[in-house]
């Protein structure tokens, strides 16, 4: 088909930035319940302790503690440090590797469920998946021994989580308008920082704190206090999962596109997509790439913030729970807030803004590497208050120029490429850490995907929406 047919079927123009009609459009006027808005966001909620809890607060400090390594080392040898300094690339790595296999799946996984109108179904199986992920945790004992099988549960879930999300992030659309799309964005990823508070406070107070694990009494023996830590977020995720699967209606299947054939003839789908979305609506695609970047830095600072608090900062166990949670409580609160600034100045600028406070924070934590918990109290807390606004916008940002009826799978390639860049930050973070020789350098790595994502951020033009024809 030459350009000129394909300019008259599809009202664009790819090189001047303007675009057609977005799906938004299609809810112009509408008044969306708000039950259904509110159980569309409490997903977030409900799987926050995933990211929170599982991937930055407890499970990966304890799976990169000493109770990971050979107990005949002695603490202060170098031998020691090397030993914890490789158990924090592990970690990377495991991760690294979920990334590579999330940007293989969830492409034609978000393409064919789309297609198939069975988005809300599929939201339900990885949710499903995470939770049995978290569920299986309770079998990591302390010793070296268990060390790769938690981190493999760590990358397997990583996986099922960033699919889930594919189908979660394209029912945006179902419960927003061109009006709220920034607020209720927002109030999805700030739902989710304040459920982790309160999935922190909980683990904490029953398991963590004192010297017996928690007010339970359930000790430490064996790990059995983060084990049950994991097992408890496991439930929470079950129980705030049903309202999205009963109130929010499950998306129409697409009615233009084809029957679809086997799995791996999508990737010859997904290649036609790509083509056509650079040919009909430039600034989305281009915004698909700079996101895929800035994205992976945000999800490293979470990944590894953690981590970095135990071992370079010397937090205790105790402090990193309560850091997770000042950390989450200022993170829900600036991105619910941050939801009202891009109505009204724009995702791009709120974006940019965050971008560049995390690269200005990340520097300061980790120039202040030996000043203690208190250096990392005041850098790691500006870190979280522009993490959050940061994912929000870009999630509101892609709705507001995604063309109408395509919206799965564009969200399907805002993961695809997100995860075809997710090995960045734990490579960086790999990386630098083999090289300085300590885990530290690795806050470099994450600086410097989120200074190459702001770059490209800033090349994008936000694109004028013509109204369809």
């Amino acid at each position: 088909m030459s350009d000129e047919a394909t300019t008259k079927k599809v009202p664009t123009t790819a090189n001047t930035g303007a675009i057609a009609a977005v799906g938004l459009d299609l809810q112009e006027g509408k008044v969306i319940p708000r039950k259904q808005v509110w159980s569309w966001a409490l997903w977030d909620w409900a799987t926050q302790p995933f990211a929170s809890v599982i991937t930055t607060f407890v499970f990966t400090v304890y799976l990169t503690s000493s109770l990971f390594i050979d107990p005949a080392l002695e603490e202060g040898t170098a031998a020691y440090d090397r030993a914890i300094a490789d158990l924090s690339a592990g970690l990377g790595l495991a991760i690294t590797v979920a990334g590579l296999l999330v940007a293989l799946l969830a492409p034609v996984l978000g393409q064919r469920s789309d297609a198939a109108g069975n988005r809300k179904r599929w939201l339900a199986i990885n949710t499903g998946l995470v939770v049995l992920s978290m569920a299986l945790m309770f079998f990591v004992q302390t010793g070296p021994s268990f060390f790769v099988f938690g981190v493999a549960l760590v990358a397997v879930g990583n996986v099922f989580a960033e699919i889930a999300n594919v189908n979660y992030n394209a029912m945006l659309v179902q419960v927003s308008t061109p009006k709220t799309v920034g607020r209720v964005s927002g109030l999805g990823w700030g739902f989710g920082y304040l459920g982790g508070i309160i999935v922190l406070l909980l683990v904490y107070v029953l398991f963590i704190s004192g010297d017996n694990g928690g007010v339970l009494g359930v000790g430490t023996e064996a790990g059995i206090d983060i084990r049950l830590v994991a097992l408890t977020c496991a439930i929470w995720t079950v129980l705030f999962s049903i309202p999205i699967f009963l109130n929010v209606p499950e998306a129409a299947p697409d009615p233009n596109r084809r029957k679809q054939g086997n799995f791996f003839a999508s990737y010859a789908v997904l290649v036609r997509d790509i083509r056509r979305l650079f040919r009909e609506s430039r600034p989305t695609f281009w915004f698909l790439l700079a996101s895929a970047v800035f994205r992976d830095g945000l999800a490293g600072v979470f990944t590894f913030g953690g981590v970095i608090a135990a071992v370079t900062f010397g937090f205790s166990p105790s402090e990193v729970l309560i850091f997770g949670i000042v950390a989450n409580l200022t993170a829900g609160l600036s991105t619910i807030l941050a939801g009202r600034f891009d109505d009204r100045f724009g995702p791009k600028a709120v974006i940019a803004f965050s971008l560049a406070g995390l690269i200005v924070a990340g520097l300061a934590v980790f120039f202040a590497h030996d000043g203690g918990t208190t250096a990392f109290w005041i850098g790691g807390l500006c870190l979280t208050l522009f993490v959050g606004p940061a994912q929000a916008a870009s999630r509101s940002f892609l709705a507001r120029v995604t063309p109408a009826g395509r919206e799965g799978e564009i969200f399907g390639l805002y993961a695809t490429t997100g995860r075809a860049a997710s090995f960045l930050s734990p490579l960086l973070w790999t990386t630098f850490i083999a090289i300085g020789g300590a885990q530290y350098w690795g806050i470099l790595g994450i600086v410097i995907v989120l200074a190459v994502g702001l770059a490209l951020l800033l090349l994008v033009r936000v694109p004028t929406v013509r109204a369809a024809s």
